[in-house]
């Protein structure tokens, strides 16, 4: 059994510094959380410049999805064993050299190549910088401030990415987009080693590298899996993905439970709180991401606004998320916390039930339904993470941190690829009985797919039937987000319920 760190002293309260070192440790995060939404509007420059295939496209986006999330596990138990500052700091300069490479690729293979490395170093940077915060703060009032302000900043970066990648590309070519990594990296690698003191398990154990690959292959199979169900629908193929996944995580887990030099240490199930904070964690990603997936399309293809337009309008659920979440910590420690993440969930649902009223020209009721999501899930997580990781013993708090960005991982693609199976169901049997019934077949079909489709097809079509073609699909669209928030509103409901029934009497909340 392992004994806490003994040296150097723990200070209770922590100073001037330690919220300093915080400081320094927001800059791996907002960067990690800002990759994807940057990719999403340097996509058009890239396709024009390196021409990748449709598959090459995809893998763009998928290389560094799947080496984030398959290597989480992994990357947090070995933080615990050479250091997390050591492993944050190696993975900062794989994420700087990446960003390099990908912002000059020549070829699409090229940067597939370096958006792996920088999910590698992704899955470096997440889980070392909560550990970090874990044992800066071990006053527990200031630690929730600390993990309050952690989750909204992480929430914020990606709206901040939408609006800086607009921003960048208006003026710049789209390895800009890349190179914006580069500066903040080397400001991390020089104030880091002067402001964040080093933290691991004094007794860590061998490390286990037959459960790597088991690790690796109960997560991206699923994420996988998932993923196509939602931009593709049910077929056998990622169904039989998903089922690979989770036969592996079976053989992981029995692999875990029997050795003492397990990635996942036993130790950190002991408190009923981390397990349920897991489970709970994820819930509250799959609700995040469920709404971004029809708020994002819903601004551009059924509002009509631009990219850059759209982002900044999308700042505003960030905006509220980053007045929220200090309010979040300061609930959590004048009332149970099981009762606030409950309360966090109901405020969540409510606001699907505002996007269960959209209509085909309804911006402040979407934005407003966003925000009061976001407000409500980052109530969550703030106070979720701080009472898992409160209850991790600190040599731990890699493979704990680790555990919990693996469950968001998770909880986002499945939120994608339920909610979003919803929404195209809904389209697509709007779009057969609305379409006019003489267009050329494969515009037809095109139609019937997606709104993208739609939006496509109609561009190319004459006077009223353009218009036709584009109404139909606006209101068939929208038409599915409204029964995907209804969903969304009783998942989340069922959620908060689920808090308090798992929480009731463990410790810490």
């Amino acid at each position: 059994m392992t004994t806490p760190l003994a040296t150097p002293p723990v200070r209770t309260h922590a100073g001037r510094k330690e919220w300093t070192a915080f400081v320094v440790l927001l800059l791996p995060l907002l960067l990690v959380s800002m990759d994807v939404s940057v990719l999403f509007f340097a996509m058009p420059a890239i396709g024009r410049e390196l021409e990748p295939t449709g598959t090459q496209q995809l893998w763009i986006f998928d290389s560094y999805a799947f080496a984030l999330a398959g290597l989480l596990i992994t990357m947090g138990a070995l933080g615990d064993r050479i250091g997390r500052r050591r492993l944050l700091l190696a993975g900062a300069c794989a994420f700087g050299v990446a960003s390099v490479f990908a912002a000059y690729a020549q070829s699409a293979e090229v940067l597939i190549a370096a958006r792996a490395v920088l999910g590698l170093g992704g899955a470096t940077l997440m889980p070392s910088t909560m550990a970090l915060v874990r044992n800066l703060f071990h006053d527990d009032r200031q630690r929730t401030k600390a993990i309050g302000i952690w989750s909204g900043a992480m929430a914020g970066g990606i709206a901040l990415g939408s609006v800086l990648g607009g921003l960048l590309l208006e003026h710049f070519w789209w390895g800009s987009a890349f190179l914006v990594n580069v500066p903040a990296m080397v400001l991390l690698l020089v104030l880091a080693p002067l402001l964040v003191p080093e933290s691991k398990d004094p007794r860590p154990g061998r490390f286990d590298l037959l459960s790597v690959p088991l690790s690796v292959g109960a997560v991206i199979p699923v994420i996988y899996g998932v993923k196509e169900i939602a931009a593709e629908g049910f077929a056998a193929a990622p169904a039989a993905s998903v089922a690979a996944g989770l036969l592996i995580g079976a053989v992981f887990v029995r692999r875990q439970r029997g050795r003492d030099d397990a990635l996942i240490n036993r130790e950190l199930f002991r408190h009923r709180a981390f397990g349920a904070g897991v489970g709970i964690n994820t819930l509250a990603t799959f609700g995040m991401m469920g709404s971004a997936y029809f708020t994002t399309q819903y601004l551009q293809s059924v509002l009509g606004k631009g990219p850059l337009e759209a982002a900044l309008w999308g700042v505003i659920p960030s905006v509220a998320v980053g007045c929220v979440a200090p309010l979040a910590a300061a609930a959590g420690q004048r009332a149970p916390k099981a009762y606030v993440m409950a309360a966090g969930f109901a405020v969540a649902a409510a606001g699907y039930g505002l996007l269960a009223g959209v209509g085909t020209d309804s911006l402040a009721l979407t934005l407003a339904g966003s925000a009061v999501i976001a407000s409500g899930i980052v109530v969550v997580m703030a106070l979720v993470n701080d009472m898992a990781l409160g209850s991790a013993p600190p040599e731990k708090a890699g493979s704990a941190a680790s555990l919990l960005e693996t469950g968001q991982e998770l909880g986002g693609a499945l939120g994608m690829a339920l909610f979003g199976s919803v929404g195209v169901a809904v389209y697509r049997r709007d779009m057969t009985d609305g379409l006019p019934a003489d267009l050329p077949h494969g515009a037809l079909d095109a139609a019937r797919e997606t709104l993208g489709g739609a939006v496509a097809v109609a561009a190319h079509l004459p006077g009223r039937a353009g218009e036709a073609v584009l109404t139909a699909s606006r209101e068939a669209f929208t038409h599915g987000m409204n029964v995907a928030a209804v969903g969304g509103t009783a998942v989340l409901l069922l959620s908060a319920a689920i808090t308090v029934a798992a929480l009731r009497g463990a410790r810490g909340a």
